[in-house]
């Protein structure tokens, strides 16, 4: 095909960017070139329209053993010679097209991420967007999304183990669907995304290429249409079983020293890894497609270039390691060929029955060397200025509380997610020390350490004001991994917008950033990589900012890790933080007014962070038995979770709260005020919590005491903790 200007714009190029490339090459792109640059420059590959803002993010640390973007994944020092790899990818458009497939993969390509670092992969957690529950595609969005992660991560072996999932109406048709993995290493056996050393070899391991996934880069760079349908192509299929040898596969060859560097084959294929590796070792390569093994012989290079099949590698080996290597993967039953060679030149040269099909520099191809990088303008969105301000003359007061409550209970975002999560194997490896709290626990074997985990943003509060979205995205994310009594370590994020070149979208994502690199600084939570998805966008609008945070938390004593559940009869119930009483932006608000209303509660990272010291401390010290964070439907919500998973003699724990807030109980009780906890604890130990909240200047008010079976709020309310439970197990229900 000959190549011009309408072609480059049918590959998602610009007319500047096609110039640029004329200036690069000194010439006319072949075809396949043209195709490698338009992916590698898309949005999804380059970060060409994020990168500038990204880089205002905290993102060194003394627990970081890798910068930001610098590995497949962060890598997090937690003593003893381990260090945590952890990342969290997106992968929406395949989802929105082909349900099943595309978040099977998404959790396959983020795995992959991890245990090409030489880490084995322990954990993994989901951040999914769904509309609303009484439209129409909406089940057919979640039964698709949620089989394909259990079937993928169950198969492959893998816990999936936290995460969190929201429900509004602009996900309607582009559901959300942020894959997170986690995965331990020894600091000597930590492998690297580079390539070094002219003469060593280019080697691809694992499946065989085909047709799938071809332009899938370039499509998750675009919004979401009547269009996409025809682009199922652009939808990777995966096998996790061909995965799991793969892993052993790599571990076996990185614990052995064998390889001079690794990368993944994710989006955009083996033109993604041979570029990036050659970048990054300051190399070039020349690629043999005549030794890629195909599905199809007829493959032309443009399609074997740009194919995003799943479950391969790129390895570099030295000359004198190559048997070896391949010895290990046949033993694993998978392919192994050397496909090329690396040179000093800096040119990634692709060749294919003798003929020279790409000849372009390496560098020129990637993020931090000849990618384009843009500043985009940036506006205020219209709606925040039209905003409704919401006052207490505005709500009336229930009439009935107890039947407010169970309705509340019920609702899409707060009600039980077991239907999701009962589709995952939790537990797989045996290191699974605590679940569906808070935060999970995974123990560290060998060790009596732990590693807490999280997923959180409320979408929204980012809707609403994206600079205080984001930043309590942040603090809830790390709420939740104190809870269970750690110390929060470091953040991977997972950036979801709609199109970047509308400057209300990216006003949008430049609050966001703020907001995370100042909570994330206040915390000492470095940001150690992630992802940014665009274009989530579909004809009806762009979904709600969706920031995902994934919080790493470091437990020093597994024995100590404390859940929300009240555990004694008996013991004070005491709400740690201040009394609020604003509505906005609240999980009740919603459900009375159907709608987004603000103002979004404010939050004061410092006494945020002196709340975490006094959680872990009082963990530490004994003193408290159980710890929950107040968030979505306020101390309300957060009492009733309390109750609804305690047990005593065959019986729930309930509560009994004689508190008198001096506000209206509506608004104290479904206020989702910033920095608060709910914990229990024995009475003879309420001193040692004084004197702690002293310390830390944090106020704590007693809201009453543990008891059988009910909950009841003095004059207004009394709930069997059973019918809670069933109120709140009915919110998700599918035939």
């Amino acid at each position: 095909m000959t190549v011009n200007l309408q072609v480059a714009i049918d590959h998602g190029l610009t007319p500047e960017e096609y110039k640029k490339i004329l200036a690069i090459l000194g010439r006319v792109p072949t075809y396949t070139e043209l195709g490698i640059f338009s992916v590698m420059w898309s949005e999804h590959c380059s970060y060409k329209s994020s990168i500038a803002e990204l880089k205002t993010l905290p993102r060194t640390g003394s627990c970081l053993l890798a910068s930001a973007g610098e590995e497949n994944a962060g890598l997090v020092d937690i003593g003893n010679g381990y260090a945590i790899a952890f990342k969290i990818e997106s992968h929406n458009h395949p989802s929105a097209v082909e349900p099943y497939q595309g978040a099977a993969t998404g959790v396959g390509g983020i795995m992959r991420d991890i245990f090409t670092m030489g880490a084995r992969p322990i954990a993994s957690l989901n951040s999914l967007r769904f509309g609303t529950l009484d439209y129409n595609r909406t089940p057919f969005f979640m039964k698709g999304i949620v089989k394909g992660i259990g079937d993928y991560g169950n198969s492959f072996g893998v816990p999936t183990v936290a995460g969190d999932i929201f429900f509004d109406s602009s996900f309607n048709e582009n559901p959300l669907v942020n894959a997170m993995a986690v995965g331990i290493a020894r600091h000597d056996a930590i492998a690297h995304a580079a390539a070094h050393g002219e003469g060593n070899l280019v080697i691809i391991v694992g499946s065989s290429t085909g047709r799938d996934g071809i332009h899938g880069a370039t499509f998750a760079s675009e919004e979401i249409s009547e269009k996409s349908e025809a682009k199922r192509p652009s939808v990777q299929v995966g096998d996790p079983f061909t995965e799991k040898l793969l892993l052993e596969a790599t571990l076996d060859v990185i614990q052995k020293k064998l390889l001079v560097g690794i990368q993944d084959m994710g989006a955009a294929g083996i033109t993604c890894s041979t570029s990036e590796m050659s970048a990054k070792g300051n190399v070039g390569m020349e690629i043999e497609l005549d030794r890629v093994p195909l599905r199809d012989a007829s493959m032309t290079p443009y399609e074997i270039m740009l194919s995003e099949s799943q479950e391969r590698m790129l390895l570099v080996v030295s000359p004198q390691d190559k048997d070896e290597v391949k010895r290990i993967f046949e033993k694993w039953d998978l392919q192994c060929e050397v496909i090329g060679k690396v040179t000093s030149d800096g040119m990634l040269r692709v060749k294919k029955s003798g003929v020279t099909f790409a000849e372009i520099p390496a560098s020129s191809l990637v993020l931090g060397g000849g990618a384009p990088v843009y500043h985009l303008p940036s506006r205020q969105p219209g709606y925040m200025r039209a905003l409704p301000a919401e006052t207490s003359e505005d709500i009336a007061e229930p009439v009935d509380y107890g039947a407010t409550v169970l309705r509340l209970l019920a609702s899409p975002n707060i009600c039980s997610k077991e239907w999701v999560t009962t589709q995952y194997d939790s537990t797989v490896r045996t290191n699974t020390v605590a679940i569906g709290g808070d935060a999970a626990v995974i123990r560290i074997k060998g060790t009596s350490m732990g590693i807490a985990l999280k997923t959180d943003c409320n979408s929204r509060y980012v809707y609403l004001n994206p600079y205080l979205g984001a930043q309590i995205a942040v603090a809830e994310s790390a709420r939740n991994v104190v809870s269970v009594g750690a110390q929060p370590l470091a953040i991977t994020n997972c950036l979801n917008f709609g199109n970047p070149n509308d400057p209300e979208t990216y006003w949008q994502f430049k609050e966001s950033v703020r907001g995370i690199s100042e909570a994330c600084r206040e915390f000492d939570t470095p940001v150690t990589g992630g992802n940014v998805s665009f274009y989530n966008e579909n004809p009806n609008g762009r979904v709600y900012p969706s920031p995902v945070i994934g919080m790493l938390g470091i437990v020093r004593d597994i024995s100590k890790v404390t859940t929300i559940y009240f555990k004694n009869k008996g013991d004070l119930i005491v709400l740690l933080g201040d009394i609020t009483d604003t509505l906005g932006a609240s999980e009740y608000m919603q459900m009375i007014s159907q709608r987004a209303i603000g103002p979004v509660p404010e939050i004061d990272l410092r006494k945020e962070k002196r709340l975490h010291q006094l959680i872990i401390e009082s963990i530490d010290q004994g003193i408290i038995q159980s710890s929950h964070d107040v968030s979505d439907g306020g101390v309300m919500v957060s009492l009733a979770e309390c109750c609804m998973g305690s047990c005593s003699n065959g019986g729930y724990l309930g509560a009994q709260i004689d508190f008198d807030p001096g506000i209206r109980m509506d608004r104290f009780l479904f206020s989702e005020g910033q920095s608060r906890y709910i914990v229990s604890l024995d009475p003879g130990k309420f001193q040692q919590l004084t004197e702690a909240c002293k310390k830390f200047d944090i106020h704590n008010h007693v809201l009453g005491e543990v008891i059988p079976d009910l909950l009841t709020i003095k004059g207004i309310m009394r709930l069997e903790v059973s019918e809670m439970v069933s109120a709140n197990r009915r919110g998700i229900r599918f035939d």
